[in-house]
């Protein structure tokens, strides 16, 4: 197994049509069905990057920027921005476009956590990640940043967790 991955041997870019069932009466795609194709393709990259099994950790924010309609191509595109111990960060980047138009649109933005697990289910060390364009220092830096403001945030809730309020 390779002790270094490149960020491109992890980038997946997933592809599918909105079908009927993929949405409201108002034929507007369910954010849960968008969320879903974020978190599998997140998956794959992972996967790619650890050859390992992983589990999503966590989702920071997911804003949708425009909805997505019936027949719309949506497409997720995902890649590792930072790895950590055992864990690491895929950024998330979601299209659509409309087929009969060819007009491609951002309608979603996101970052995913995912945890490495050995067989026995538990957290493994992930490989390093070898960042080489400027782009991808970027991208690590800013997952740097965001990192350590979910570590912040999760002590915060740890501590809200152990006191006891009084209403």
């Amino acid at each position: 197994m390779k002790t270094q991955n490149n960020t491109q041997d992890s980038y997946v870019i997933i592809a599918r049509i909105m079908l009927p069932e993929d949405a409201n009466p108002a034929g507007i795609i369910h954010g849960g069905v968008i969320m879903k194709e974020i978190d599998n393709a997140a998956w794959v990259a992972a996967v790619r990057h650890t050859r390992k099994i992983c589990v999503t950790a966590s989702i920071d924010r997911l804003d949708f920027y425009k909805p997505a309609f019936i027949g719309n191509l949506l497409t997720v595109k995902t890649g590792v921005n930072m790895t950590g111990k055992t864990s690491m960060e895929i950024g998330a980047r979601v299209e659509i476009e409309d087929l009969l138009t060819g007009v491609k649109t951002h309608l979603a933005s996101a970052y995913l956590t995912f945890v490495a697990l050995g067989v026995d289910h538990r957290p493994v060390k992930v490989p390093p990640l070898k960042i080489v364009t400027d782009e991808e220092i970027r991208r690590n830096r800013e997952a740097l940043a965001r990192k350590k403001l979910r570590l912040i945030e999760k002590k915060k809730e740890s501590e809200c967790q152990t006191k006891t309020t009084q209403y």
